[in-house]
């Protein structure tokens, strides 16, 4: 079981953390603790973000009560206003750090250390003026909001965009402060998340849930 003092701090002052509030109604059960390679997806990612940040939070749940069989003993970072989606949890993340987030979405079964090692170098060499260095697809436009690094300055653009009723976080900060790296859809494997029932086979098909475990 993963636990905070196992940590290795590769990037002193970054804070790792993992949104899991979401209910899982479209998949029918629960992935937070959906087993992809032996592991929940939660402890898969805790591990991770391990890897870049000197510390993880957990957002939306707590990590004691997800039915893991043992406590994840990470902390827990409620949502300041609940039901707003990842915006919020963001938000009241980086109210609480004073200092970078990284964030992520805890159904991605694919991303790997690399991705997460390639955002963290461009969020070192980001221009001062940038608030969020994430992915885009150069493709479509599409951000990555949800595998993305924030500083402590997009705290006032996510309030208002919150305020406004907009959840939306690609809208919440404009393009000209973001850092972008740029991927092609022949790449975009490693971004792929679990919402339906469609999205588990594939993970059979590829051999990483199997039957028994699900």
């Amino acid at each position: 079981m993963t636990t905070a003092s196992s940590m290795s701090a590769a990037f002193p002052g970054l804070t790792g953390l993992v949104l899991a509030g979401g209910r899982s109604r479209r998949l029918g059960r629960d992935k937070v603790v959906l087993p992809v390679s032996g592991r929940c997806m939660l402890e898969r990612m805790v591990d991770l973000l391990q890897t870049v940040c000197d510390r993880v939070w957990i957002s939306g749940r707590d990590p004691q009560t997800v039915g893991l069989g043992a406590p994840l003993h990470l902390e827990w970072v409620p949502d300041e206003i609940v039901g707003k989606g990842p915006l919020a949890g963001i938000l009241t993340c980086l109210r609480k750090a004073q200092g970078p987030v990284l964030a992520v979405a805890c159904d991605l079964p694919l991303l790997d250390q690399a991705t997460l090692e390639t955002l963290v170098t461009a969020w070192r060499n980001r221009s001062s003026e940038h608030v969020m260095t994430t992915y885009l697809q150069q493709e479509t436009g599409f951000i990555e909001s949800l595998v993305a690094i924030y500083e402590p300055t997009a705290e006032p653009l996510l309030a208002m965009a919150l305020e406004a009723g907009r959840c939306k976080i690609s809208s919440a900060i404009p393009e000209k402060l973001r850092c972008h790296i740029p991927y092609s859809q022949n790449h975009a494997e490693v971004f792929f998340n679990v919402n339906y029932p469609a999205d588990l086979a594939m993970l059979r098909q590829l051999g990483l849930v199997h039957e028994n475990e699900t």
